[in-house]
């Protein structure tokens, strides 16, 4: 039997301090709210003097009423590592993101249970069974949310988190999904992912949070069981139950809802980028085209709409049309998930439980922070999120599709350029003192919301710094063979350029191009940077071979090299990048790198070593549950069949208690009648 993960503790320097802390930050939640906060206070168990607070975050218990709260609380009464001190009262606080409330249950050992809720005011009031159908199923939203791999800001923020499953069974799938269709309705009150501008009936946080519990279980039935029967109330929702028909590959099915429903809802943005999308990756790009074209003209504010019309003309090849497209993307300030704002504690206490005892991932080379090149902690690229992560990703493919001096030479085709514009500037100047009042050569496509902020442009100190990186000699003509990039005109400089308010130069010259947005010109800049670096790593390793020599970098230079080679989607050297890294030590970062990009091309003994590390690591820091985990070994079960899966995995030379852990996840296939678990 697997025993739930350790328990940290976060001692506070002021009693209450945390409940207080969070209570101050209700009003300012946005999205679907922090971890559950579970707060408990001790004394000395010969003295009733002193008494410590001491608190944890959890997400993945059940909040489906004050019992189940109040229960977690008595599971954590005995603690193995403190023997001097008793538990003598514990508070649980648990956000409701619909009501926008905190339910709070108080158990007294020994003794009774109070449960309430707190308002943004800080107001006591009453939990009714509403109140707590809607706080059970965003806690159930958030333990997917919160559970993986750690790489936004928030998740790498809140220490101490234990992460359990919310549901195990079909029993407790069964009341999920009831609670998602009695409150599906209301969905578009919790927000949505930072992509979307508008939160809608199926694109939101309960949407988002319904097809990664279907992906990750490959629960499709009872996917389609749900959206079938809310399709009944509202049509739109024909997008979801067509995007589950897909994933199920139910694709005659999805066809034909897509087709039946379009005809109703002619110009709903939701039905037509799914039917954009399919066609796209079915290689139909000119069948996407006017799909996704209509999609744009019925969300002309949505990212997505325009991210997909440009992903088309990149299929089609139309890396013209692709740069115009992404040029009028509208781009959002990334909104990240909503995490606690804890006072500085007074000790952290982080156990390790014996089951999660590994050599195989000790953290070791902790220096290795000391050891990375500045240059490799300058690449703006690794920081990007939402908007701009799509739209550099989309940057990155048509680079790879077709170089980077391609890539400037249509840019300086649809662009005007900074150095041209200065040039005609200055002829007009000459020619005449008049100016037009034509202004239609020189306008944006669409004008982008501000979200400049996140994109950084490459000094010219960082470019020397680009140029010096590495050990090679030659590394300063290697940095030469990328060529810089010129910057692009913006719109307020051509407005600047106006005397009057009207009134603008007809620059003849620029009839056929358009004003590239800051943001995009600025991303072209930072894709330099990660080009430059790319070429010379590259080079120097050529040549270090060649004189057969070690080409030596820190472990994390080498996970970052990694990530770096697959923003670029240079598969092999990211693979080789990544490897070089688990080499030296244990990264987490860099075995779910190596699983990924080697997906469909794996050896399954070295699939199912690795995922034994990853189970076990997360384990180590409080979780016994990743979706994506899930989902690998559900695929894996489902194209190798259970039983050869549990005998590679009992087969391996590691301890019995760390492949209980990994056994623990094909077990849970295994209750989910997933396919394959049965041979």
């Amino acid at each position: 039997m697997v025993h739930a993960p350790a328990v940290p503790e976060i001692y506070e320097e002021d009693l209450q301090s945390a409940i207080e802390a969070r209570a101050e930050t209700l009003q300012t939640l946005r999205e679907l709210g922090p971890p559950d906060l579970v707060h408990l206070i001790k004394q000395p168990i010969k003295s009733a003097t002193k008494q410590v607070g001491v608190y944890h975050h959890v997400t993945g218990i059940d909040a489906s009423s004050s019992a189940s709260l109040a229960a977690y609380i008595n599971t954590l009464t005995y603690s193995t590592h403190d023997k001097q001190h008793k538990v003598v009262s514990g508070t649980y606080c648990c956000y409701n993101a619909f009501s926008r409330l905190d339910m709070r249950v108080q158990v007294f050992i020994p003794g009774t249970v109070e449960s309430y809720c707190i308002d943004e005011r800080g107001d006591k009031r009453v939990a009714t069974d509403e109140l707590w159908l809607e706080t059970y199923l965003c806690s159930v939203l958030r333990a997917y949310s919160y559970a993986d791999d750690g790489s936004g800001d928030t998740i790498k923020k809140i220490v101490g988190v234990r992460r359990f499953n919310p549901i195990t069974s079909t029993e407790s799938e069964h009341r999920f999904l009831d609670a998602a269709e009695r409150l599906f309705f209301n969905g578009w009150q919790l927000g949505s992912d930072p992509e979307i501008q508008v939160p809608n009936l199926v694109s939101n946080h309960l949407t988002t949070g319904l097809l990664d519990y279907i992906h990750t279980t490959g629960r499709y039935a009872s996917g389609i069981n749900l959206f079938e029967k809310l399709r009944t109330r509202d049509p739109e929702i024909s997008s979801l139950l067509a995007r589950v028909y897909i994933a199920a590959d139910e694709e005659v099915k999805a066809v034909q809802l897509l087709h039946e429903a379009i005809q109703e809802l002619p110009m709903d943005y939701s039905l037509l980028d799914c039917q954009a999308e399919f066609c796209n990756k079915k290689s139909r790009s000119d069948l996407a085209l006017e799909i996704a074209k209509r999609s744009v003209v019925s969300a002309p504010s949505e990212f997505g709409t325009w991210a997909r019309l440009a992903e088309v003309y990149v299929s089609l090849e139309q890396w013209d049309f692709a740069l115009l497209t992404l040029n009028s993307c509208p781009m959002f300030t990334y909104q990240d998930k909503d995490a606690p704002r804890m006072p500085e504690p007074q000790k952290v206490f982080l156990p390790i439980m014996p089951e999660a005892m590994c050599d195989e991932i000790e953290d070791s080379n902790v220096e290795d922070i000391e050891l990375v090149h500045p240059t490799l902690r300058k690449l703006h690229a690794a920081g990007f999120k939402g908007t701009f992560l799509k739209a550099y990703f989309l940057l990155t493919e048509i680079t790879k599709k077709i170089g980077w001096d391609q890539l400037l030479r249509i840019r300086s085709q649809v662009f005007v350029m900074e150095e041209e514009y200065r040039h005609e500037k200055q002829t007009i100047g000459q020619q005449t003192q008049s100016r037009s009042a034509s202004t239609t050569a020189l306008r944006s496509p669409t004008p982008t919301t501000n979200g400049h902020g996140e994109v950084k442009e490459v000094s010219d100190s960082e470019e020397e710094g680009v140029e010096s990186h590495g050990e090679a000699s030659t590394s300063a003509p290697i940095g030469e063979s990328i060529e810089k990039p010129g910057h692009t005109v913006a719109s307020e400089v051509v407005k600047a350029g106006s005397d009057e308010p009207d009134s603008q130069p007809n620059y003849t010259h620029f009839q056929n191009k358009r004003l590239c947005e800051r943001w995009l010109d600025n991303l072209f800049m930072v894709l330099y940077e990660d080009l430059r670096v790319y070429t010379i790593w590259r080079t120097e390793m050529a040549q270090y071979r060649q004189q057969q020599l070690v080409y030596k970098k820190s472990a994390e230079e080498w996970e970052i090299l990694g990530e770096l080679a697959e923003r670029l989607h240079h598969t092999d050297e990211a693979v080789e990048a990544y490897e070089n890294c688990l080499q030296m030590r244990f990264s987490p970062k860099a075995m779910k790198g190596v699983l990924k990009l080697t997906d469909g091309n794996h050896n399954v003994r070295d699939v199912c070593g690795a995922l034994i590390k990853l189970v076990t690591w997360q384990y180590r820091w409080y979780s016994e549950f990743s979706p994506s985990l899930l989902f690998t070994i559900r695929k894996l079960i489902e194209e190798e069949g259970a039983v050869k899966i549990r005998s590679i995995i009992q087969g391996t030379s590691l301890p019995q208690h760390v492949l209980d852990l990994t056994h623990q996840y094909a077990a849970l296939c295994a209750a989910f009648r997933s396919s394959g678990s049965d041979g």
